[in-house]
């Protein structure tokens, strides 16, 4: 059976062929039955349920909202077609789209603790492609202020012409271990707050491998050189825009050597450990939860399966 991520398992078909009508696409934007997801500052309409789910509004109930971007087609559904809208621009997004009780905007990465992982992918490709427009309003060719074109699949720049499509940043994400032992880290910034450790993890370089990206990021932080590495899954993190890629490895040395620009602390730790962490009774090790790709390396790990 495959393991499906938070952030991944998006139903819904993206309608590739349909979206570059351009007609096709004003006629469902304008269809009342149309289904249209809210986001607030990159944050998502939520319904508390039970059980809970994302705050789909009808293209009805929309009629005089008036906004700043176009809607951002995320795919269909049963023949309905389903948008991303963002309404930051609205001075009360919660008092103009007339919320009901239960109804809120959240952070993306708290809703998916309680969303079903079929609404958490679609929360990522809704919130990746959201972010991807914000930041990426100008032509990197000329400057002129670009549009978006097929729905939100790529922007086309009105002067010179130059299409500029969504980008994906690949990350290598790794257990390493030697054994009965593995290798976890805490990056500076959040986790030191936490007091969490996690696998080692960093982007992966133009011309290089998944297989090359691991070895070379596990030698810059912990200074571990690593052999075999093999595949395990991936998710997507949409934060702003990545693709996990998540590998063990088995090391080849075993003196750490850490890189203080980038690690606060690198250890080798225990199967036993790294067990009792998972279970919530270790008081001197906390690992990430099953919303990462990380805890379910480091669980694999535990389990025997590396």
């Amino acid at each position: 059976m495959t393991l499906v991520h938070t952030f991944a398992g998006n139903p819904l078909d993206r309608a590739e062929a349909q979206r570059r009508d351009d007609a096709w696409l004003s006629a469902v934007a304008a269809d009342t039955s149309s289904r249209f997801l809210p986001f607030s500052d990159l944050e998502v309409l939520v319904r508390d349920g039970p059980p809970p789910g994302l705050g789909w509004i009808p293209g009805a109930a929309l009629r005089g909202l008036e906004v700043e971007e176009p809607p951002l087609l995320l795919g269909l559904a049963a023949g309905v077609a389903h948008f991303a809208l963002d309404v930051s621009t609205l001075e009360d997004p919660s008092a103009r789209l007339a919320l009901g009780d239960g109804d809120h905007f959240e952070d993306c990465r708290n809703a998916a603790a309680s969303l079903a992982v079929e609404d958490t992918g679609v929360v990522a490709q809704a919130r990746s492609q959201l972010a991807w427009h914000k930041s990426h309003q100008f032509c990197s060719a000329c400057g002129a202020r670009s549009e978006p074109r097929r729905g939100g699949h790529l922007r086309r720049c009105p002067a010179c012409r130059a299409e500029h499509f969504p980008r994906t940043d690949p990350v290598a994400i790794m257990l390493i271990h030697d054994g009965d032992r593995c290798l976890l880290g805490q990056p500076r910034g959040r986790l030191v707050r936490t007091g969490m450790y996690s696998a080692l993890a960093g982007f992966i370089d133009h011309g290089e491998s998944i297989e090359e990206a691991v070895r070379r990021e596990v030698m810059e932080e912990a200074g571990i050189r690593v052999g075999a590495v093999r595949y395990h899954s991936s998710q997507p993190w949409p934060f702003p825009s990545s693709l996990m890629i998540g590998c063990h490895g088995v090391a080849e040395t075993r003196d750490i050597t850490i890189d203080p620009g980038e690690m606060n602390d690198v250890r080798w730790v225990s199967r036993a450990d790294v067990r009792a962490a998972l279970e919530q009774r270790n008081p001197e090790l906390k690992v990430p939860g099953p919303i990462a790709i990380a805890h379910h390396l480091i669980q694999a790990w535990a389990a025997g399966c590396d």
